[in-house]
């Protein structure tokens, strides 16, 4: 027990500074009034009110929470040896460690998709989904702002996953770094490769765009990485 609490209040710090750092170092770098004549922006981009920013802080830190418990059950557990991670490339070689990072983000926008949707039902959106579309027009604070239940929902599958399919440390590494990046990406509030969605390679990919219109029009757009399944499933 002491052991598990040494984690989650370590991985609790880890993750709040990391948000700070990122989403209020983005949000400065591209909503900065400083910052206008060096980074090109749409004429339409506006500053959010203070307030919108408050509550997605306030559920950013409740995700937090969320991930801490989760990650700290996984190091707990790992220290235990009963996960599937490893650390030395030579037990899998190097062509599962490229297959076997592409294979979680592919599971993962999988399971997101068909769960996203979900969180969309009317007889449980408004207590585990609704707080992450307070904001219309995203900013990179609502890259986390997450309610509890799906925050930790979200979380568990980064648990249950390491009992499943062996991963090395550095696919987990570079699997968490992928997630937060088209997460501030996704939800910058305008395209920042305006061009790059209507590329062929990127009408596959989910875009700023796609998912400002999702926070506008809730039927539309469920993907996490990839537009396969909103393709496939009429919602793109």
């Amino acid at each position: 027990m002491k052991l598990w609490l040494y984690y989650l209040c370590a991985f609790f710090g880890i993750i709040l500074m990391r948000y700070f750092l990122l989403a209020g170092g983005t949000y400065w770098l591209f909503y900065s009034s400083s910052n206008k004549s060096l980074i090109k922006q749409p004429g339409n981009l506006d500053s959010p009110s203070h307030k919108a920013i408050k509550k997605d802080i306030a559920l950013s830190v409740i995700t937090a929470l969320a991930l801490a418990i989760c990650s700290a059950i996984v190091m707990t557990i790992y220290d235990s040896g009963a996960t599937r991670l490893y650390s030395s490339i030579d037990d899998y070689g190097t062509l599962y460690l490229v297959s076997s990072f592409l294979g979680v983000i592919l599971l993962q926008d999988t399971c997101y998709y068909f769960f996203h949707r979900g969180f969309h039902h009317p007889a449980i959106y408004n207590w585990l989904h609704r707080g992450h579309h307070r904001s219309t027009n995203p900013t990179p604070w609502t890259s986390f702002a997450l309610d509890f239940p799906e925050a930790l929902i979200q979380g568990l599958f980064m648990v249950a996953i390491v009992f499943i399919i062996p991963l090395h440390i550095y696919v987990v590494v570079l699997w968490l770094i992928t997630m937060t990046v088209w997460a501030l990406v996704n939800h910058l509030g305008f395209e920042l490769f305006p061009s790059f969605p209507h590329h062929w390679l990127g009408k596959w990919f989910i875009s700023s765009d796609h998912h400002s219109l999702h926070h506008r029009i809730h039927t539309r757009h469920y993907g996490l990485y990839f537009t396969f399944w909103d393709r496939l499933l009429g919602t793109n």
